[in-house]
């Protein structure tokens, strides 16, 4: 059989409407696919705290190469310097940091220091300075995690919530800063 021209348009603008609405069709149920599962996991999430955030972002591990998973210290007060073995005020603040760890140990708080060195390189500085901490490595670097400044530490509560923020180096043994900690 043979169509005419006008036929054969007809048919072609048929077949045309009909793969148009099966186009829009297709893009309407992906798009609702798309809308009710990114809503469905919204809402089944529950709330990340900051420390399980930064367990998100990076891994960490112990000088001995062990994974550490921050959770862990969800018992205490939770506290993290980023520091380097080349930044002086980093060495300059460990005495002090050290003897508020001990002062601080009764009140639920663990100090932990991240450097985003090699292992060797932090184990050689830990065994040179004679520093007894709680050092770890970060798998990311700093500026990756938003560490632009060292040392910057960030104090977590019980909640792994951050509840302070103290870029720069300080003195951790003072009476002032002592009492600070105490009353967070």
């Amino acid at each position: 059989m043979f169509l005419s021209k006008a036929n054969h348009k007809r048919n072609f603008v048929r077949a045309f409407k009909k793969i148009s609405k099966l186009k829009k069709n297709t893009i309407y149920i992906l798009c609702s696919l798309l809308f009710l599962g990114c809503n469905s996991d919204i809402t089944n999430k529950k709330d990340v705290s900051d420390l399980e955030s930064l367990q998100l972002k990076t891994s960490f591990v112990d000088l001995n190469e062990n994974n550490l998973d921050l959770s862990v210290f969800k018992e205490g007060k939770t506290v993290i310097s980023y520091w380097a073995t080349w930044c002086r005020p980093c060495i300059e603040e460990m005495p002090s940091l050290k003897r508020a760890e001990e002062i601080l140990e009764e009140y639920g708080y663990t100090f932990l220091l991240v450097s985003d060195e090699t292992i060797s390189k932090i184990s050689n500085f830990k065994n040179d300075k004679n520093f007894d901490f709680n050092f770890l490595k970060s798998n990311k670097s700093f500026e990756t995690l938003g560490v632009y400044f060292m040392p910057t530490t960030y104090i977590f509560d019980e909640n792994g919530k951050i509840i302070e923020t103290i870029v720069g180096a300080i003195e951790w043994d003072s009476e002032e800063m002592i009492t600070k900690l105490k009353m967070l």
